[in-house]
């Protein structure tokens, strides 16, 4: 990661997850699931998570959009794809809510907790490369 990404994690207020990006922890990671399933756990999840409110779900396009309040307000777009039988995407978009027009890494350090948290509860086969 070199020094422009290093200063846009801290002086950015939205982060998201990629095939190819600079940060492994922000690469795209892939699930031993089906998309169905995948989205039934990611749904169930942040349903029953506090300070958490789903906004929309399109089971069709495999999107979530949801408000997380919590230290700080983010809105979170997660998106869920079954590239292959049992081997499913699950990428994440994070942007804060706050006076600032950044977060100091916030939006970038929510995402490996949450793609922690989702290992938990599926097989995380690996992320991108």
């Amino acid at each position: 990661m070199g020094l422009k990404e290093t200063v846009d994690k801290f002086f950015n207020n939205h982060s998201e997850t990629s095939e190819k990006h600079s940060d492994p922890q922000l690469q795209t990671h892939y699930f031993k699931t089906t998309k169905d399933k995948a989205f039934q756990i990611v749904e169930s999840y942040f349903h029953n998570k506090s300070g958490c409110d789903i906004i929309a779900t399109s089971h069709e396009h495999g999107e979530i959009s949801l408000n997380l309040h919590g230290k700080k307000k983010a809105f979170i777009i997660i998106t869920i794809v079954m590239v292959k039988p049992f081997r499913t995407a699950i990428d994440f978009s994070v942007t804060t809510e706050s006076v600032l027009p950044f977060d100091l890494g916030y939006s970038h350090r929510l995402i490996p907790t949450l793609y922690q948290t989702l290992s938990e509860k599926m097989t995380c086969i690996e992320r991108a490369n």
